[in-house]
């Protein structure tokens, strides 16, 4: 394999750079509705954005490893991701109290971007396999 990890870590970026403008795509929207539904499309975007960036850094943090141990950082940085995830929608809509709506539109125009963003990120890449 040609693939390395700091390769994924600007994969992963770009990834959540797409998620950033679908975020802030999202805030402008709401902001027809009022600033509290653009802050709340922010916050939850925001949380899926912050979410993946702490995935991509568990995955790809440590350098290169065996398989076992890139597993293991996969599913560590994944489960970290969604209990941040968790914890930023918590906030927004339980503590924050900001229109729960907006906050869910922002979490999925956000997790929509990523999935676009892996078909134009991955067509884009450098990286190369030998398969």
């Amino acid at each position: 394999m040609l693939n390395s990890a700091k390769a994924g870590w600007r994969l992963a970026l770009r990834a959540v750079a797409f998620q950033a403008a679908a975020t802030l795509a999202t805030a402008a929207a709401c902001m027809t509705i009022g600033p509290r539904a653009a802050l709340a499309a922010l916050a939850g975007g925001g949380a899926l954005a912050l979410g993946s960036l702490v995935a991509a850094w568990g995955a790809f943090g440590g350098g290169v490893s065996g398989g076992g141990v890139a597993l293991a950082r996969l599913l560590l940085g994944t489960a970290a991701k969604w209990l941040v995830v968790m914890a930023g929608l918590y906030l927004a809509i339980a503590v924050w109290r900001l229109p729960a709506v907006p906050v869910l539109a922002g979490a999925a125009m956000a997790a929509a971007a990523f999935l676009v963003s892996m078909r134009f990120v991955a067509r884009r890449s450098t990286t190369r396999t030998n398969a």
